[in-house]
């Protein structure tokens, strides 16, 4: 009996192992494309939106036919919001998994762990939305698909002392993280930006990813009296610190960037963040037909919920990818490299993207205003429109 069943093992093994092969062979023709990006962890929100709308570009290109006649095959790594895990899933992506581009990581410190790699490979790597100027800055296939900090922050300082619409604060305190690069950036630009503008930094505390009381810190910014409080973060401790601030009496204005975009900003800040400001790469209130069709189908695939930024800075990254792939002819690093660089008037869903010569997009910023509404023992909320600024 055992002398039987070692060659039908054998068999059964050789026939599974011809149907990997074979699906290995029917698989090489399509083009794969890694993405990284932080789908479990302190920032989870961010992965998870790029991923989604991501997969839906996908579904869209290969529904047409693909590129260069091939479809499109999606890779997905998880980053655990961690810069040493952004490393180990590019070196997956690009020696095992064979990408020939990349789409990733949304944090900025997580590209600049990462996009080394990349370039070493001569990989090309599109991030969606890290705004730190130092992620290009990395080499000649490192890309982003957003606008950048210098413009991001210096907007946000005028918004605060300048605009109608805002605060018109003189006195400004400054909240930033200190573990962040993506934060430390924009710390930097906005507080050049205000001395220009003539106005005072009252305040200059620091905090560091992952911590959850902040009250020390406010307790020192609310002794020096300010009118606004710039909080350059992401949402997971922007929430917590809006929330401490109010509990400490501090009512004035908080104002940040993009990296406060999450759908539970107001329910984690108890409501603290009402009448607060940050800048943000779309509107959901942007009437264009390429948004609204956008919110559309994001709706239909992912059972109706609102894309934030990032899912639609994802889906035209992955668009943008593939109409550079296009314009090719190739799935050659170098081809798609140049390719990438000629970008010029792309038609996005978020705006039309156009590639400068140190590869950064050349695109407006939206700021939008957080409005709290209780809701029992909960909070809703609604980014509302307050206006668009050209670079």
């Amino acid at each position: 009996m055992i002398g039987r069943m070692i060659p039908l093992a054998a068999m059964v093994l050789g026939v599974v192992a011809g149907a990997t092969s074979w699906g290995r062979a029917q698989a090489s023709n399509d083009i794969v494309i890694g993405h990284y990006g932080s789908l479990t962890g302190t920032t989870a929100t961010f992965g998870i939106s790029a991923d989604e709308g991501i997969r839906l570009a996908v579904d869209e290109i290969n529904k047409k036919g693909g590129v260069l006649g091939r479809k499109i095959r999606l890779v997905t790594e998880d980053t655990q919001s961690k810069p040493e895990e952004a490393v180990n899933a590019v070196q997956k992506l690009i020696n095992q998994d064979k990408v020939v581009a990349l789409l990733g990581e949304i944090a900025s410190s997580r590209s600049l762990a990462a996009a080394p790699i990349a370039q070493r490979a001569k990989i090309p790597m599109l991030s969606p939305a890290s705004t730190n100027p130092k992620v290009t800055k990395v080499g000649n296939y490192i890309f982003r698909a957003c606008f950048i900090d210098p413009f991001q922050g210096p907007v946000m300082a005028d918004f605060a002392m300048k605009s109608e619409k805002g605060p018109k604060a003189k006195k400004i305190a400054v909240f930033y993280d200190v573990k962040n690069d993506y934060s430390i950036g924009l710390r930097e630009v906005f507080i050049e930006r205000v001395k220009a503008n003539g106005g005072e930094i009252v305040a200059d505390e620091s905090f560091g990813e992952g911590d959850v009381d902040f009250r020390a810190q406010l307790n020192k910014i609310k002794g020096t009296n300010p009118e606004a409080i710039w909080i350059p973060g992401y949402y997971s401790e922007v929430a917590l610190i809006a929330r401490q601030a109010r509990e400490l009496g501090i009512t004035v204005p908080l104002l940040g960037g993009d990296g406060w975009d999450d759908k539970n900003l107001a329910k984690i800040s108890g409501g603290g963040i009402n009448n607060c400001y940050f800048s943000n790469h779309y509107s959901a209130q942007d009437p264009s037909p390429a948004v609204q069709n956008f919110i559309s189908t994001y709706k239909e695939k992912y059972d109706g919920k609102l894309p934030d930024a990032m899912a639609i800075l994802g889906y035209d990254s992955m668009l943008l990818m593939a109409d550079a792939i296009a314009r090719a002819g190739s799935t050659e690093g170098p081809a798609i490299r140049a390719a990438l660089a000629k970008t010029e008037g792309f038609a996005g869903a978020a705006g039309k993207i156009t590639i400068d010569k140190d590869r950064n997009a050349q695109k407006p910023l939206v700021i939008l205003k957080v409005v709290a509404t209780r809701n029992g023992d909960s909070f809703d909320q609604k980014f509302e429109y307050v206006e668009t600024i050209n670079p």
